[in-house]
């Protein structure tokens, strides 16, 4: 069984896992929109090719 129960840290192991868990979550979705964006500018200088 999983325990969950941080005792008397919980007050900064429980912030802690957040902003870990929001910091993850800013890099995948930055990491996604810059995927984009090259993929988009690499279509765009395909295209000027003649």
């Amino acid at each position: 069984m999983l325990d969950f129960d941080a005792g008397k840290y919980a007050a900064f192991v429980w912030p802690a896992f957040a902003v870990t868990a929001l910091v993850f979550a800013a890099m995948i979705a930055d990491s996604l929109l810059r995927a984009r964006r090259w993929k988009r500018e690499v279509e765009r200088r395909a295209g000027d090719r003649p």
